[in-house]
């Protein structure tokens, strides 16, 4: 222990630890899953997008706002603990926007989790009381009123992710020799009397905005027009924009958390010179996460029809995020925040904009991190709906994530070795061609299973990636700039395309397909990773020295005139102006 707790250093970076694993469960328990839930409340892939994009919007520019406005230590304790409070308060809000579903009533445990939109089947009745089937065969006939008495037995309690037109046995979906299908829409259902079901094509016609034929982004679950985006006007106004304003709300009270948290920490060890101890914490919230979206996952599949509650039944992943924020509260008290004031102000995020501005390098490094933004968005959006489709529960979602996220942190022993190797252009390259052939798979998925081989390019496409830029932006970066430009890239940057990714992804994902969508991303990037390897290594290269070593030539206590002249020539050459011919011939 130090004789003053306030440099502890040993207590801050175990606290800091803490909260950072804490963050990483808190964050893993909704929003991996954020987009299920809104399937499940019946939202077509568009209208995901459009919530989704507006969420990356939000946190992209809101959060490094907060951070300049929070200086002082009582503004950043306080906003510590309110964003946690907040946010708890501001996620259950969600929990009260309807699905488009009126009649969606409480959730069912018969059909059992395992019920997927692939296996579905849509049922509906006709208007003609006396209308007959057709000239069927007696085993048709029978199947066909088995069939009706299951869905009179089960009309209480409709299954938890279908919409009400939805219900009906996976395996009877799979054996069934008929579809039945609904009538027109606006039209009042008859009575479930004999003759009332309609037995029409076996067909299972290929339906654009997914790869099930009744999955939700294929069919619309609210009665009337609903227009070329799957929602009419009353399913706007009574879920989509209640839901807009709540997640709005609520990303305001939490981005801003882990911002604040990463500054005040780095501020408390730069009085103390040890900065460098900033780096050892990065894994912490990647286990946190990864612990944390697995015990979700199973909590889900536990729990699920043991709360009786109402509604879809992602509920628990709000109720889980509310839970974990208020534990967390206590570590957030006792978070190592710096009680002085640092002299020279941090928020130089225009500064950072006109550093790249000026800089074709960084520049080109920018429009790659966007464009990774927008792609890698739809597969944080989709990828679980892509999942579903194909029969795979919660829990082998969570651990396809959980996957990735292990072996990122097994990676990284061997970044310095990648990045000698390869050199930081190669390994930004890796990168690239890593996640293009993940989209390209994704888009190639046979069972739910399949996806699991394909997670373990994402610690090689997302870990290689972020070494490589991080590596860039320390050689790049003007001194006391290392920082701003990290937070500018994997904010405004990355945020910025991920929401435009968002908003595009949805509406191809609606018109078209899943597939088409990730076919499309992958021949995005290996279109850009093309004229990235053709374009960068023609961009003019400037000699710069690493400023560290610069620190240690200037710390020694040397007076040979010789070894000061070499001193100064680095002060020169570090400013960028070693061009000149007076100073390249006092060198």
């Amino acid at each position: 222990m130090s004789a003053n707790p306030q440099w502890d250093i040993r207590r801050a970076l175990g606290v800091a630890g803490l909260f950072r694993v804490v963050c990483g469960v808190r964050e893993a328990a909704v929003s991996p899953f954020l987009t299920l839930y809104l399937r499940q409340l019946g939202l077509a892939a568009p209208w995901v997008g459009v919530l989704m994009g507006t969420r990356h919007l939000v946190a992209a520019f809101w959060a490094p706002f907060c951070a300049c406005l929070a200086r002082s230590h009582p503004r950043r304790r306080a906003l510590l603990v309110g964003s946690l409070l907040g946010s708890a308060g501001a996620s259950l809000l969600v929990l009260l926007v309807p699905p488009l579903d009126a009649d969606l009533g409480p959730r069912s445990c018969h059909a059992g989790p395992s019920l997927t939109p692939a296996l579905a089947v849509n049922v509906t009745l006709t208007q003609e009381r006396g209308s007959s089937l057709p000239a069927e065969s007696g085993a048709e006939i029978s199947h066909a009123s088995s069939f009706r008495k299951g869905l009179v037995e089960s009309a209480q309690e409709p299954s938890w992710h279908l919409p009400r037109s939805l219900v009906g046995s996976g395996e009877g979906a799979r054996t069934a020799p008929e579809v039945l299908h609904p009538v027109a829409a606006g039209r009042e259902e008859a009575p479930w009397e004999e003759g009332a079901l309609k037995v029409v094509s076996t067909a299972l016609p290929s339906l654009a905005g997914g790869t099930a034929l009744a999955s939700p982004a294929n069919v619309s679950v609210t009665q009337g027009d609903s227009g070329t985006l799957g929602l009419s006007p009353e399913g706007l106004l009574r879920s989509f924009l209640p839901c807009l304003v709540s997640l709005v709300f609520w990303e305001l009270l939490a981005a801003p958390l882990e911002q604040v948290a990463d500054d005040s920490l780095f501020e408390y060890l730069d009085v103390v010179d040890a900065t460098d101890r900033h780096r050892t914490l990065w894994a912490w919230k990647l286990l946190g996460t990864a612990a944390g979206v697995c015990g979700i996952a199973a909590l889900v599949e536990q729990l699920d029809c043991s709360l009786k509650a109402s509604g879809p039944r992602g509920v628990v992943y709000f109720y889980g995020y509310a839970l974990v924020s208020v534990l967390a509260l206590p570590v957030s008290t006792v978070f190592p925040v710096p009680l002085c004031r640092r002299r020279e102000p941090s928020c130089k995020t225009s500064k950072a904009l006109s550093l790249v501005e000026g800089d074709p390098r960084l520049l080109l490094l920018a429009i790659t991190v966007f464009l990774v933004g927008a792609v890698t968005s739809t597969t944080q959006n989709f990828l679980f709906w892509h999942m579903q489709d194909h029969g795979s529960s919660e829990l082998v979602m969570g651990f396809s994530v959980a996957l990735g996220l292990l072996g990122e942190v097994l990676l990284h022993p061997f970044r310095a070795t990648l990045l000698r190797k390869l050199s930081r252009l190669g390994t930004l390259g890796l990168g690239l061609g890593c996640l293009s052939g993940q989209l390209l798979y994704y888009s190639l998925l046979w069972s739910w299973w399949s996806v699991l081989p394909a997670q373990v390019l994402s610690a090689v496409s997302h870990g290689a990636l972020w070494w490589a830029v991080g590596a860039s932006l320390e050689d790049l970066a003007t001194p006391g700039m290392e920082r701003p430009l990290s937070a500018m890239f994997r904010g405004h940057f990355y945020g910025g395309g991920a929401s435009l990714g968002s908003f595009v992804g949805g509406f191809v994902a609606r018109h078209f397909s899943l597939a088409v969508l990730y076919q499309a991303g992958c021949v995005v990037l290996g279109l850009w990773l093309a004229l990235f390897l053709s374009v960068r290594p023609r961009l003019p290269q400037e000699p710069r020295v690493s400023y560290s070593k610069l620190l240690v030539v200037e710390a020694s206590d040397t007076s040979d005139s010789e070894q000061g002249t070499e001193r100064d020539c680095l002060v020169k050459a570090s400013l960028g102006r070693s061009h000149r011919t007076g100073q390249n011939s006092a060198c």
